[in-house]
């Protein structure tokens, strides 16, 4: 019973340990996105309909490299420094809005 407990309680702290995607939007690209409405940049549900997980990160990484293969004229997108753990939390985030 107590390895029980005690493996409970680690698999929430791993749980409590992984990013939550609307705080990953809130602290990084609410200034320029917004879920379901344009602002400076596309909104959260334009990219889920044209966007895998996987472009969705690269375009969070480099998006400078990134912003012409997507059809884009020219990039205004800031490089960030995400963990691995923001990108799949962000790109999850981002992704709820496909189809709303």
């Amino acid at each position: 019973m107590k390895k029980i407990i005690v493996l409970f309680t680690f698999c929430s702290l791993i749980k409590a340990a992984e990013p939550d995607g609307k705080k990953v939007f809130e602290t990084y690209c609410w200034g320029c996105h917004h879920q379901s409405a344009m602002a400076f940049g596309p909104s959260f549900a334009e990219i889920a309909s044209k966007r895998t997980a996987e472009e969705i990160k690269a375009y969070i990484i480099e998006p400078e490299a990134m912003y012409k293969s997507f059809g884009y004229k020219r990039s205004a997108m800031t490089q960030l420094k995400l963990k691995e753990e923001e990108l799949d939390a962000i790109s999850k985030y981002i992704l709820s809005y496909k189809g709303k």
